[in-house]
């Protein structure tokens, strides 16, 4: 296996290897873990800059967008977190020591793929400024959020069909655009194969 390359997330500005958040067309930016709207109820970001994506994944995110509009001008995608360092990664961990709800997260030891700047959280917004109806809000960690459960959910009611339509609007854009989409948080999406990014790639810290 490959030596794993690391760069503080001080020095991403300046890495050509990184597109921030800002130069990308059709996103609207609100980083939770920058303030305190996030499950741990405070900012973790702190005066990190982590609005920024890989390149690879900036170019993904621009596509889905663009389709995005194509289908529903009305919508804009929201992006709710990107590159995530390590550090914070390891806080959030901690966070939930003693918990079930860690399953939710990707063990420090692995590395998140959000701290390889290959990972999105994302939601709808319409054009108001209002978020869509979803179901759940980010980062509720329970089992409403599992795209794997969403057949069952409707059947029982706990999903609307309009929550419900809108989580396929938001999964058929960015899957459309080289992204995957996980079992466990319909906010969440990877741009590639996790075991190779987390071989390939540079992790900032």
């Amino acid at each position: 296996m490959p030596v794993q390359r690391r760069l503080p997330c001080e020095a991403v500005s300046s890495n050509p290897e990184f597109r921030a958040l800002a130069s990308i067309r059709g996103i609207a930016v609100d980083l939770r873990y920058a303030g305190c709207d996030n499950f741990v109820g405070r900012n973790l970001y702190g005066d990190l800059n982590c609005a920024w994506l890989q390149r690879e994944a900036a170019a993904g995110l621009e596509r889905a967008a663009s389709m995005l509009g194509q289908g529903y001008p009305a919508l804009t995608l929201l992006v709710l977190d990107a590159l995530r360092p390590h550090r914070v990664q390891q806080q959030l961990w901690q966070h939930l020591e003693g918990t079930e709800l860690r399953s939710y997260l990707a063990d420090p030891a692995r590395g998140s793929i959000h701290s390889f700047g290959m990972a999105v959280d994302v939601t709808l917004m319409d054009d108001t400024g209002t978020a869509l109806d979803m179901g759940t809000g980010f980062d509720d960690l329970s089992e409403l959020s599992h795209p794997d459960l969403e057949d069952a959910h409707l059947a029982q009611g706990r999903l609307s069909p309009e929550q419900f339509a809108n989580r396929m609007v938001l999964r058929n854009a960015m899957c459309g655009s080289g992204f995957r989409a996980i079992h466990s948080e319909w906010w969440h999406f990877d741009f590639g194969d996790r075991d190779l990014i987390r071989q390939h790639y540079l992790r900032i810290d």
